[in-house]
């Protein structure tokens, strides 16, 4: 029987407020522990939380970026468990009355679009993080993060393969950087996934019994998880046997995923309306003013990409899928370069320079201008596409800028006819077998004659030019 995935994912986003989203205490990464603490976060007796405005507005945002309807009243609600790093004995969140519902997110996989439904938008708060000492069974916890402000997207279970899961979250996460509102820094723990899968039997509508999947802190992490537990229930399924309901974690280092514990249901949480907060109430005004803050979003850029700048889709989706390089690329295009030109030295040489040395973008040892620059003295024939090459390493290692490069090391692309006619006439000498055989029809080493000549020009001489002496000296 063949079998399919049915995948449904839970993302927890950090929201970039200064404070946390019911007390005044900084959200700053980093601090020491149990610094950034008051009474309210701490769920001392007798304090009571207030709602951080900026928080639901970038909650809005979110809403409204996804296509989803915002609920003009949202309630906060208690879910109740107990656990070391959650001092009141429950977190604040959202439950009947979320504030958004039935967004989608599309994604672009091998060439084909599809939507991926979001069932609902909700705020809510951290918890702490508990720290484990390797060397004795002792933890220790850290309140920093309790009370740090969340949004949960909760995707609907339109998913059928891992990489349409990675996909996605790569996509959720782009607009919430484009938005300004999340960092969705992995590491950092303020982009977080959890992972709903079951398989059903190929053409059936019911879905299967559903594992919980966690500890899934990279987007490759999140595949591989996936794509090992889609085989365990399938083995499991293939043998007679029935997936149990369950939270497992990740294991990243044996690849597998392994048991928790028995997965909840949402009346295990005994979920209550929170007595201190009143209900959040969104007036169309508001909505409407934030409305107004959204910037122009990946989708529309791509597609201002293909359009204005004449870009192919692949090159269009590549640039956009992060703000600062889609900002880089208008940067080097504004500078001077043609758009192609730009995207072409973006997605390879420099992308592959950053992704080497792990260094963000806007953190570039090249410039969008001097890329720009660089581009300008290929096109104007004053280096050839070979030594421009060379000038980029130079550029990355100094930051100095292209045309400085090029004067210093004297690499002037040589256009003068007279001299590669000469260097032309010394590679023709020294290679009277290679230019028999080309006489004799292996037009094929034209380009082996072409590569002598560069190399006894040290690569300056004109490329096209040399093409053309050469071939009216083979004649």
């Amino acid at each position: 029987m063949e079998f399919e995935p049915v995948i449904g994912l839970e993302v927890h986003a950090q929201l970039k407020s200064n404070t946390k989203i019911f007390c005044g205490c900084s959200t700053a990464f980093g601090a020491p522990p149990n610094t950034h603490v008051c009474p309210v976060c701490l769920g001392m007796p007798g304090m009571l939380p207030v709602l951080n405005r900026k928080v639901v507005e970038y909650a809005l945002k979110m809403a409204l970026a996804t296509g989803c309807v915002v609920s003009k009243k949202s309630r906060f609600a208690r879910k109740n468990y107990f656990y070391p790093d959650l001092p009141k004995g429950y977190q604040i969140s959202q439950y009947e009355l979320p504030i958004a519902e039935h967004g989608a997110v599309e994604i672009d996989l091998d060439g084909k679009r599809k939507r991926i439904g979001l069932t609902r938008i909700h705020m809510e708060e951290d918890a702490g993080k508990l720290i484990h000492d390797p060397n004795r069974p002792v933890s220790f916890v850290d309140f920093n993060r309790t009370g740090v402000p969340l949004i949960e997207i909760v995707s609907e279970p339109d998913i059928r393969s891992p990489e349409e899961a990675g996909a996605y979250l790569r996509k959720l996460r782009s607009i919430l950087r484009y938005l300004g509102i999340s960092d969705g820094n992995m590491e950092e723990g303020s982009f977080r996934c959890d992972a709903n899968v079951s398989i059903r039997a190929q053409g059936t509508e019911p879905f299967g019994i559903r594992t919980e999947l966690k500890n899934l802190n990279s987007f490759k992490h999140v595949e591989n998880a996936l794509a090992y537990e889609i085989r365990r229930q399938q083995a499991v399924a293939a043998e007679g046997g029935r997936v149990v309901q369950e939270t497992r974690l990740w294991d990243p280092e044996r690849s597998r995923t392994v048991s928790m514990r028995g997965k909840e249901e949402a009346h295990d949480y005994r979920y209550f309306p929170d007595p201190d907060l009143l209900p959040l109430m969104i007036e169309d005004e508001w909505i409407e003013s934030v409305q107004k803050t959204l910037p122009e979003l990946p989708d529309e850029k791509k597609g201002r990409f293909e359009t204005v700048y004449g870009l192919p889709a692949y090159d269009a989706g590549v640039l956009t899928a992060s703000k600062e390089l889609a900002d880089f690329f208008e940067a080097c295009v504004s500078a001077g370069a043609g758009a192609k030109s730009a995207s072409n030295w973006i997605m390879g040489p420099l992308l592959g320079l950053l992704h080497a040395a792990a260094t963000p973008v806007e953190e570039s040892p090249v410039s969008a201008d001097h890329l720009a620059e660089l581009i300008g003295l290929i096109e104007n024939d004053t280096i050839s596409g070979k030594i421009a090459k060379t000038v980029f390493d130079e550029m990355a290692a100094s930051s100095k800028a292209p045309a400085v490069i090029v004067e210093e090391k004297g690499l002037v692309q040589v256009t003068d006819a007279g001299a590669i006619e000469a260097a032309v006439d010394a590679v023709l000498a020294r290679c009277p077998d290679e230019v028999e055989a080309y006489k004799g029809g292996k037009t094929k080493l034209l380009g082996f004659f072409v590569g002598q000549v560069m190399k006894e020009t040290r690569g300056k001489a004109n490329p096209k030019l040399a093409n053309e002496v050469l071939k009216a000296k083979l004649k």
